[in-house]
């Protein structure tokens, strides 16, 4: 209502206001009054004009409202009808799904076989040694494992084509040539005899090959002579004569461990200065027993020498001993007693000298080796305490290390010891000879002594 009252009011006064407002301001009453009638006509004019526009324009949108509600009902039409094909073909869809999934069952199960085996196959010839001569077999079973879409009839029959040769070629024995990186890192050209995918060698030289880069490569530390006799003789070998040859069942790795195991050089190296501390210790205790072997029996052969010959001989301990008798003949039994005892306790330390030594260098031993164990084994602990247990070769190695020194003490205390007890049997037997002929020449003394009493 408010606007509405706006509304009049402002058609009321517009022709007061338009007069206001005009170029020929009027002088008197009448002149206003014509003007005020002459703009209302104009005015009425205006708003005829401007009804007739609105007229026209409510019509065409009347007739546009038509045209859109007709389009609507075609469009609503239509769309009830595509609902209809859109629903049957939905069922028809659905069933043409179903009978897909019953007939590709199968073939599901085909194709997730044929990329199972692709990445088990990938895996097994990349690291065979028959790719070293076959390359590139492995890139296509990991593309059929890896991609999405189904792989061909074509494909799948490749497959089965990789895996027999691989099956074909595992039995056989063939030489072809091939580039060998050899210890020194140099590239040539060689003759390579593969046995199957276990063994390769060239020139007498065992292989080990290298799935990173494909090639072969001479291992930096080869198997005993006796092996690589045997290697050379069968590359020597005519084709058709049968000869024995090595091979590695691990395909490989056995071959690839040699070159980490540490030989007898570099085991002792391990040990450190007490482990060649006590490799010094032995050496002396060998020489002091070598020296010690000689003498003895040097002095078991002039003794028993001595037992079947009456002159004493002073060149060894019985005649020197006999000297004393034969000097102290005449002597009371007492005295001759004591003297044969002390030529004896003067022939005793000649004869038991360097034993002491063997038997202390024999208990040094072990006791230093459990010093470079114990060392060892502190410093192993250490490590763990800088770099933690995440590495198990950093904790083993260490260990071995530390037990290495164990093992060259015991090695050096036993075969002392053997060599103690063998030395000691020799001196006691002297010494018991000694004893047996003292007590012998007082015996018969004593009965010389008696014959000339009575």
């Amino acid at each position: 209502m408010k606007a509405i009252a706006q509304f009049l009011l402002l058609g009321l006064f517009s022709p007061f206001v338009q007069a206001l407002h005009s170029s020929e301001k009027p002088t008197n009453l009448d002149q206003l009054y014509e003007q005020v009638k002459h703009d209302r006509v104009m005015e009425q004019e205006q708003n005829q004009r401007r009804e007739a526009t609105f007229i026209a324009e409510r019509n065409q949108q009347e007739k546009l409202l038509v045209k859109a509600k007709a389009q609507l009902a075609a469009q609503e039409k239509r769309t009830k009808r595509l609902n209809k094909v859109f629903e049957k073909q939905e069922k028809i869809l659905a069933k043409k799904n179903k009978n897909l999934a019953i007939k590709s069952g199968a073939l599901g199960e085909l194709f997730g076989t044929v990329r199972q085996v692709a990445i088990e196959s990938s895996s097994v010839l990349q690291s065979s040694m028959i790719s070293a001569e076959l390359s590139g077999r492995s890139t296509f079973l990991s593309d059929v494992a890896e991609r999405k879409q189904q792989p061909t009839i074509g494909e799948i029959r490749q497959v089965w084509l990789t895996l027999q040769q691989e099956m074909t070629e595992s039995s056989k024995v063939k030489s072809f040539s091939q580039k060998v990186i050899t210890v020194k890192g140099v590239v040539e050209e060689k003759q390579v005899t593969r046995i199957g995918p276990f063994s390769a060698f060239s020139e007498g030289k065992f292989l080990r090959y290298l799935p990173e880069t494909g090639n072969l490569v001479e291992l930096g530390r080869q198997p005993v002579a006796r092996l690589k006799n045997i290697v050379d003789d069968f590359e020597s070998t005519e084709e058709s004569v049968f000869h024995p040859v090595v091979i590695d069942p691990t395909r490989g790795a056995i071959m690839a461990l040699l070159v980490q195991t540490p030989n007898l050089k570099e085991r002792i190296h391990q040990g450190g200065w007490i482990g060649y501390l006590i490799l010094i210790l032995g050496a002396v205790g060998l020489l002091i027993a070598l020296q010690r072997f000689i003498s003895l029996t040097d002095t078991e052969k002039a003794v028993e020498k001595q037992l079947t010959e009456n002159l004493p001989d002073t060149k060894n301990p019985l005649g020197r001993i006999l000297v004393v008798y034969k000097t102290g003949l005449a002597n009371d039994i007492e005295t001759l007693a004591l003297k044969i005892d002390e030529a004896i306790l003067r022939e005793i330390p000649k004869v038991e000298q360097g034993l002491m030594t063997l038997a202390i260098l024999a208990a040094i031993a072990p006791m230093l080796g459990l010093l470079g164990t114990v060392s060892g084994m502190i410093e192993t602990f250490q490590a763990i305490t800088l770099f933690g247990t995440g590495d198990p070769k950093l904790m083993s190695g260490g260990i071995s290390q530390a037990l290495m020194t164990t093992e060259l003490g015991l090695a050096v205390a036993i075969p002392l010891l053997l060599i103690h007890s063998l030395l000691s049997g020799k001196s006691n037997r002297l010494v018991q000879i000694f004893d047996e002929e003292s007590a012998s020449m007082i015996a018969r003394n004593a009965e010389a002594k008696d014959d000339s009493t009575e």
